[in-house]
Parts: C-alpha cells; sequence; structure tokens
C-alpha cells in the first residue's frame, strides 16, 4: 500500500483534537407521494480502543473487534520486516487488544482479551491494529487478527482467525501470516509490502470465512474446522501493487449469493476514484457502484439499498470529521445518511434496522465510540401554490 491506508495517517495527529422493531437489515423505502427518508445520527457508547469491525450476535448483543492500545517490543533482527517507505517498522505486544460485547442497556464486557496489538512507525502516524474484525458462525464467535504477525513485532503469535472459548480465552484455528508468506501474490507493492499482510474483514458464507486482505490485494476462503486457507482471487494481477494500480481490498459482504467488497486506493486520496466490486463465486469482479472515496464499510439492507461508508472524502489523507455514510438505491440515486464522523472503520446493521458504526476506529486508546443511525419515512406537505 505504497502511501496508502496507514503511511498518511500522520496527518491525523494534528486533527485528533479538533474538535426497536424493524427486520433486520432493513432500512425504509420510502415511496415517493410526498415521503422522504430522515436519518437521525446519535453516539451511543465511549471508551473503546480503536474499534473495528463490529457485528450483532443472535443473542441480540454488539460485538465490537478493537485495535488495542499498540504495543513496544521490536522484532528487528528477527524477520522481515515493514520497510519504512511504508508504516514500518512495527512495535508489538503479545496482549492489548480485545472483543467487547455491548448489551442493550450500554454495558461493555470484554470477551475476549489478552490478545496482540501493533503500533506502526511515528512517520506513519503511530496507528493502533489488533483484531480487526469479529464474525459468527451459529453461536461461536471468531476473530481476525490484523496487529499480529513477527513483522508487527509479534514474534510468537501470526495474523490469524481464532476461536473465542466460553472463559474469554481463545484459540488460532487459521495461519493467515503463514498462508501469506508461502502463496503470494503475483504482484506485490514492494514500497509498502506487509509479510503477514493486513487483513481486514471476514464474512460467514455455509460455515467458511472468507477474509479481504488490502495490503496484498486479496481475498481468501478459510475453513476454521481444519485450517485450511485457499485463495478466491488474486486482485493484483488486474491492479498491479508495483504499478500504481493498487486498489486494496476492505469491507465485504455476501449479498444475493455475491460478494461486495469496497476499496481504498492510493493516498495521497483521489477523490472518486474507490469503488464497490461485486465479486462472483467463480472469482470475476468488476465495478458494481463508483465515485466513492477510501471506502472502509459496505452494507445492504432488505430493499436492496447499498450502503457505502467513507473513512474521509474531500481531504488528501485520512481526517477526522470528514466520514459518511452515503446510501445507493437499486436505481444508482445517491443520498448522505450520516455524516461528520471521525475516522470511521466498520458498519453493521441491527436486528432493529438500525445502522451502527465503530467511529474514531483510528485515534488515541479511549477515544473510539459507536454511533447509530435511524431510518425514518417522513411525510412533507406538497407545495400547492403554483
Amino acid at each position: 500500500m505504497k502511501q496508502k491506508f496507514l503511511l498518511l495517517f500522520a496527518v491525523i495527529a494534528a486533527f485528533f483534537f479538533f474538535f426497536t422493531g424493524c427486520k433486520k437489515d432493513h432500512a425504509p423505502d420510502c415511496d415517493g407521494n410526498n415521503k422522504v427518508l430522515i436519518t437521525t445520527s446519535k453516539v451511543i457508547f465511549t471508551g473503546l480502543n480503536d474499534p473495528r469491525g463490529l457485528k450483532f450476535g443472535l443473542d441480540g448483543n454488539l460485538y465490537v473487534a478493537e485495535g488495542g492500545v499498540g504495543g513496544t517490543n521490536s522484532t528487528i533482527g528477527q524477520c522481515s520486516q515493514v520497510p519504512t517507505t511504508g508504516p514500518g517498522p512495527y512495535h508489538g505486544s503479545d496482549t492489548g487488544s480485545r472483543i467487547s460485547r455491548i448489551d442493550w442497556n450500554g454495558v461493555r464486557t470484554t470477551v475476549a482479551d489478552h490478545l496482540p496489538s501493533s503500533t506502526s512507525s511515528p512517520a506513519s502516524g503511530g496507528t493502533f491494529s489488533g483484531v480487526a474484525d469479529v464474525e459468527f458462525i451459529g453461536n461461536t464467535l471468531y476473530g481476525l487478527l490484523t496487529g499480529a504477525g513477527c513483522s508487527h513485532g509479534v514474534s510468537d503469535v501470526p495474523n490469524g482467525i481464532f476461536k473465542v472459548n466460553a472463559d474469554k480465552t481463545w484459540k488460532m484455528v487459521a495461519n493467515i501470516s503463514d498462508y501469506l508468506m508461502n502463496h503470494p501474490v503475483a504482484h506485490p507493492d514492494p514500497d509498502d509490502f506487509e509479510p503477514d499482510g493486513t487483513p481486514y474483514s471476514m464474512v460467514n458464507v455455509n460455515g467458511n470465512l472468507f477474509v479481504t486482505q488490502p495490503n496484498q490485494q486479496e481475498i481468501d476462503r478459510v475453513n476454521p474446522l481444519n485450517g485450511n486457507i485457499s485463495r478466491v482471487v488474486d486482485i493484483s494481477i488486474l491492479h498491479d501493487g508495483n504499478g500504481g494500480g493498487w486498489i486494496g481490498p476492505t469491507s465485504m459482504v455476501h449479498h444475493d449469493g455475491n460478494f461486495y467488497f469496497g476499496t481504498l486506493t492510493p493516498f495521497p486520496l483521489v477523490q472518486g476514484a474507490a469503488a464497490v466490486y461485486k465479486l462472483s463465486p467463480n472469482g470475476s469482479y468488476s465495478v458494481y457502484a463508483s465515485g466513492f472515496t477510501m471506502i472502509v464499510g459496505v452494507a445492504f439492507d432488505n430493499n436492496n439499498n447499498l450502503y457505502v461508508l467513507e473513512n474521509t472524502f474531500g481531504q488528501p489523507g485520512p481526517t477526522p470529521g470528514f466520514g459518511d455514510v452515503i446510501r445507493v438505491d437499486p436505481s444508482g440515486k445517491r443520498q448522505v445518511v450520516a455524516s461528520g464522523l471521525h475516522l470511521p472503520t466498520a458498519m453493521t446493521f441491527g436486528p432493529d434496522g438500525k445502522l451502527y458504526i465503530s467511529d474514531w476506529g483510528i485515534g488515541p486508546s479511549g477515544l473510539g465510540q459507536i454511533v447509530q443511525v435511524t431510518f425514518k419515512c417522513q411525510y412533507v406537505q406538497a407545495d400547492t401554490k403554483n
């Protein structure tokens, strides 16, 4: 990711102090007839450590991956490091990140901790990485590590997928670091190459977990029962990481039998250069919706409306206060349904039909929050003067 996702987070430092009852995954479709969609946003929880991916469990509670508080251990001399032309070198720790559960009373409970966390170089912003996402297979909770591995200053825990036990302990079930090192993509970016990768999101489809990996530009299938990993698509073949064509897949959802993933694109940010791609089961992909900037979240509601979370728009790099969510209806019509977000990193629909966003997903520890977006149709009196 040449000058991508992490490298220009140095600009963030200057901005840090700048400042029930619907069908699941369903937001209302106003039918015209003088009805318009009205949205309201509010912060419903604070005090998280760089919240990332989030999902609702079958118990109705919200589960949030947290990047954590970073680390101080160096592995220079022990393994290949992330280059200084990217966000390296990292410093890490065996502990520092966690998964939290937030109930409907606003009470947070740690469901898994003592998970690795790492810190990028000061020149790249000193950002934190740990648990990147969470996903359920039935009632079993899985977590995705992105801040682990020797190249991130964590020598004894790789990036991968882990299973959460009832006693808050966890067990690694798939070693993504090992897979990436032994199955390289066609065209990685040497200026920003991360040997352990940067897994971003995962989605359960029929008991397999599908993982996006922006740094090396790939999407992989993981069987959590036996740890087998296989590549679904090598995006670097068509988007050469060494030739300026890097796009970096981030958030992904499964909808109508296909996958849909959003992209970052290189830095400095080119406004409107990011897109949502449709990935078919045979591994082919094409642009589904374009004209976005720095996509970190995608979702669909039951009316086939697409929601796109932009970390930052209108700025050259990640900047607090410039994140938003854009709704795209099946006809292509767009509407901003949330704005003024501070470095958001993920979103999901709740069982109440509302949208939940990890905000301040990049920033000082303890600043992270969850933003709730509510939808309703409102009748507007027609203008009869003319």
